[in-house]
């Protein structure tokens, strides 16, 4: 008797992975900004928040402090403009752009301050 199998499409495999991250070359225009940004004595921490409907690039003056700013790349995004986003400490947007490096050189950073 031949060896019977059984074979059952299993939908979850066949719907694409997403990847759930900044691609290489948006990891190249952040890392590169923040370097700059480091260098000007502006920022001294940086951390990374992963979920399923964003990831963002958070910025920290301080290491024991809450995210100064957040740059934020949208998967789940109702409006084609949301794609990036920067926010600052409190939540609220403060520019959103399809383009990343647009993004970054349009938000005026040394403008923005946190005030306690």
């Amino acid at each position: 008797m031949n060896h019977l199998k059984l074979i059952v499409k299993n939908f979850n495999s066949l719907v694409e992975r997403r990847s759930y991250f900044f691609n290489k070359s948006e990891l190249k225009i952040i890392l590169s900004f923040y370097s700059r940004m480091v260098s000007k004595g502006f920022w001294k921490d940086y951390g990374l928040n992963i979920s399923k409907e964003e990831v963002s690039f958070n910025v920290y003056r301080r290491t024991s402090e809450n995210p100064e700013f957040r740059i934020c790349k949208n998967f789940r995004q109702k409006n084609n403009n949301l794609k990036y986003f920067t926010s600052d400490s409190q939540g609220n947007i403060l520019n959103m752009s399809k383009n990343l490096e647009r993004l970054l050189n349009n938000t005026k950073w040394k403008n923005l301050k946190l005030v306690n």
